[in-house]
Parts: structure tokens; C-alpha cells; sequence
């Protein structure tokens, strides 16, 4: 799996949806994606937490069982790894690799201090992990956090992921970047695989591919969309007695190829 994970990122662009429990693993490795990652908002809630707040064990023991039902390489979104100090970042590394992930990410933005961490802080840690990382190799991923915080310098973005290119991660991903001309930018200058997140207003999958971006994820989006399914769902029981919902839903058919 980590092999086949690594040559994705050699050519071309893939998609890589981002799924919160096993039930969507599995859809998601039934509609055909040759990757699938986690997501730390899509995971807090299906626990019925907010983000950030998923401790390590939970995590560990996600991982764990998506990689059991799945038979595709697996990106872990790590968050911080869980720690503090390049011991236990490495620590981290070490348990999700024994949980079965092909790769997995680390993040500048430290919500303890509700603030980026300055770029030596952050290139030390990414350091850490890289050397974790390439013990089992995983496909490590850094993700610089500026534009999803408020600092929209794309310039210190751009230093930031070439600071994490040269202190091993072989992904770079700055969340946020939409305007076509923005990621060519960081295309060009980090000279590495770059990830970038499906959004609203962004360009689609083959204006990326066109852009020269190798992968593209779709963070919580996909488990926003389903509550948001179950939402309205709900309202239109609730108010309706209706049950047009279920022309939506899948198949007998789709359920046995998918969960059988």
C-alpha cells in the first residue's frame, strides 16, 4: 500500500476524498478512488465532537479500522501528531504506521496559542516527522495553515512550504489556495507534489490537473454533505411525514457490493 501510495504522487493527478468513518470508507472505495485519507472534522463529528478535539488513542484506533476495511492506500490527517516534542511526534508516527496508514500530515497551526507557529518552530517539527516517517515509508504531507487562519501573505505561505520541502515532507499543502494563479505560484516554487483542497469557487479536478497539481482532497466537505443529507432528511419526516429521502439512498445492490 505505502508503495503504490508513493508512485500516485510520480505523474498526473488523483483524487484523494477524505472519508469519516468506515461506512464511507467503504462507499467511497466502492465508487473507485485509488486513495482515501481521514478528516479531523469528518472523525470529531461522527463522536459528536468539534474539531481538534479527538484525542490520539481515538484517532490511532480509527485509523485502525478503516485500514482493516479498506484494500487502498490511506492518508491520516494527523493534525499537530499529538505532541510536543520531536519523541513524541515520532511516537505518533510510529502508531499510525502500525495502524496501517500509507501516509499521513502535520500542521503549523497550534490551537493551544490560537496561533501559526513560527516557521522554525514548525520546520523543526515537520524535521521529526519526516525522519518517522521515512522509517516506514509513509508519504508524509505539511500543511501550512496561513489562509485558513486569516494571514493571506502568499509569499510566507510559499516560504513555509519550502521550508517543509527541504525538511522532508515529500507532500505540500497550504488549505485555502483557490485562484488558479496562486497555486500556480506555489506549484513553481516548491518543486514537490502539491495537495490541494476542493473547494467552492476553486478550479475543478482537470483545471488542477491542468495547473500541474498532483493531488486533491476534500477535507470535511464530504461528511458536511452527508449531515447535510441527514438533515434535511429529517426535516422532511419531521414535517412533511414524506419519505422522499429514500429515492437518494442507495440500491440493495449498491449496499451488498458495498458492505456484503
Amino acid at each position: 500500500m505505502r508503495k503504490r501510495f508513493r508512485e500516485l504522487h510520480s505523474a498526473g493527478t488523483f483524487v484523494m476524498p477524505n472519508a469519516w468513518d468506515v461506512g464511507s470508507a467503504r462507499v467511497l472505495r466502492q465508487a473507485g478512488f485509488e486513495a482515501l485519507a481521514t478528516t479531523s472534522s469528518g472523525l470529531a463529528a461522527s463522536l459528536g465532537k468539534q474539531d481538534q478535539q479527538v484525542t490520539r488513542d481515538e484517532l490511532v484506533a480509527h485509523v485502525t479500522a478503516v485500514t482493516a476495511a479498506i484494500a487502498v492506500p490511506l492518508s491520516v490527517d494527523s493534525e499537530r501528531l499529538f505532541a510536543e516534542t520531536a519523541d513524541g511526534i515520532a511516537e505518533t508516527v510510529d502508531l499510525l504506521a502500525a495502524a496501517g496508514a500509507a501516509g499521513l500530515s502535520i500542521e503549523d497551526y497550534d490551537p493551544a496559542t490560537g496561533s501559526v507557529e513560527p516557521l522554525d518552530v514548525s520546520a523543526g517539527r515537520v524535521a521529526a516527522a519526516a525522519g518517522a516517517a521515512r522509517r516506514h515509508g509513509l508519504v508524509l504531507t505539511a500543511r501550512a495553515e496561513n489562509l485558513l487562519y486569516g494571514h493571506d501573505d502568499l509569499e510566507d505561505t510559499i516560504t513555509r512550504l519550502v521550508a517543509y520541502r527541504d525538511a522532508g515532507a515529500d507532500v505540500l499543502f497550504a488549505p485555502g489556495l483557490k485562484a488558479p494563479e496562486d497555486i500556480a505560484r506555489v506549484i513553481a516554487a516548491v518543486r514537490a507534489p502539491v495537495n490541494v483542497l476542493a473547494l467552492r469557487g476553486a478550479p475543478s479536478v482537470p483545471e488542477l490537473a491542468k495547473l500541474g497539481v498532483r493531488r486533491v482532497s476534500t477535507g470535511g466537505s464530504l461528511a458536511w454533505a452527508a449531515y447535510g443529507a441527514l438533515r434535511d432528511a429529517a426535516a422532511e419526516l419531521l414535517t412533511a411525514g414524506t419519505t422522499g429521502y429514500r429515492a437518494r439512498a442507495l440500491t440493495p445492490a449498491e449496499i451488498e457490493a458495498t458492505f456484503g
